[in-house]
């Protein structure tokens, strides 16, 4: 599926056994070339019909990727998130812990001087 192989014909006069030198003088010569320029054509619709299917086929993939890189970047935000919302988290049990760290040295200090008070 990674890969996808495109040949494209040559469809130049050339190759398609055009080269000006036909000769149309009389009705068989003609017919000749009718038929030459049918068979020409329906080659050339043929491979307007490849290329058509190819690029249907790549568009489809573009598609994909297009969907593909849409849902990476959904992803890659939501882990974003989360990671906010666990660092929030971190972030607020450290300062409840330091908040509560700050009361305690407050009591810690206050009692000696309770007590100092008491023996005075």
């Amino acid at each position: 599926g990674d890969t996808l192989t495109l040949e494209i014909a040559d469809v130049r006069s050339v190759s398609l056994q055009f080269d000006g030198s036909d000769d149309i003088s009389d009705q068989a010569e003609a017919r000749t070339i009718i038929t030459k320029v049918d068979d020409a054509l329906k080659f050339v619709y043929d491979q307007r019909a490849k290329l058509g299917a190819v690029q249907n086929r790549l568009e489809y993939k573009i598609s994909n990727l297009d969907s593909s890189a849409q849902n990476l970047q959904s992803a890659e935000s939501v882990i974003r998130d989360v990671d906010m919302a666990e660092e929030m988290v971190n972030y607020t049990s450290q300062e409840i812990l330091q908040n509560a760290a700050q009361a305690m040295l407050a009591r810690a200090n206050q009692a000696p001087q309770a007590i100092l008070q008491l023996l005075q």
